[in-house]
């Protein structure tokens, strides 16, 4: 297997259990939380969304689409104790913002030359050091988050998935 094929594997993995979880949600069932002090499903789906677009941005520069708006200012570290339904986006909103930034990602990684993939970036975590190491943490990230939300659906009653 080449990295290509093995960004978008991690990215597959990921996309089947970030919607697995999404499915049966509801918009209010969004803002549950899996302890307290934790970030409720809705501000970590922007956390994710903002943050691929911002890590892609690193080792492709002005290839993502701009995020809306007022997207970005909803979803900084000081808006995460929010609960307020109005201050977020309803599911479907964070489902077709993440498919359009999952697909913009993939096409990127296709159209990247190999060497590419070597070379370093910046502004980004510091365990990340090149262009292909930041596409291979894009899928994880979100399966780390999806973790929390395994939690949240069994004790919002749901059976767990997988």
């Amino acid at each position: 297997m080449e990295l290509k094929q093995a960004i978008r594997a991690s990215l597959g993995q990921a996309d089947f259990i970030v919607h697995g979880y999404l499915a049966d949600l509801t918009d209010g069932e969004l803002l549950a939380r899996p302890c307290n002090g934790g970030n409720h499903i809705a501000w970590q789906l922007g956390h994710l969304i903002g943050s691929e677009r911002h890590l892609v941005e690193q080792a492709a520069p002005n290839r993502m689409p701009p995020l809306p708006e007022s997207f970005g200012p909803r979803h900084k570290k000081e808006t995460a104790a929010i609960d307020d339904p109005a201050a977020f986006l309803t599911k479907g909103e964070y489902v077709a913002l993440a498919k359009e930034f999952r697909a913009a990602t993939l096409a990127i990684v296709a159209d990247l030359p190999d060497s590419a993939f070597d070379q370093p970036v910046s502004k980004v975590p510091p365990f990340i050091k090149t262009a292909g190491e930041l596409f291979l943490f894009v899928g994880p990230h979100w399966i780390m988050h999806a973790g929390q939300w395994a939690v949240i659906r069994r004790t919002l009653g749901r059976p767990p998935l997988f």
